[in-house]
């Protein structure tokens, strides 16, 4: 009985851990999102490739199922949220 009490709280113990580091890496995601969001609506040159590496490794970690996927973000679609964003604020 002990060993199924040690399978399941090991079992456990990486669900949590999992969840943590893709907490970790979402907000990561976030910030550059926000970034390249910034320089944008500044008319600066920005790129997408820190944000498309952290959704990579956020997909690795979806692989084991407990995780949700990210979408990989383009220039077009962060162009297309900012004009979006100024719609909005001149309304």
């Amino acid at each position: 009985m002990s060993e199924v009490h040690h399978a399941i709280t090991a079992h456990s113990n990486k669900q949590h851990a999992l969840i943590r580091q893709f907490l970790q890496l979402d907000a990561q995601r976030e910030r550059y999102i926000e970034e390249a969001v910034m320089l944008c609506r500044n008319g600066q040159s920005f790129t997408v490739e820190n944000i498309n590496a952290v959704t990579k490794q956020i997909n690795e970690l979806a692989k084991h199922g407990i995780v949700p996927q990210r979408k990989y973000v383009t220039p077009d679609m962060v162009n297309e949220y900012v004009k979006r964003l100024e719609k909005g604020e001149n309304k």
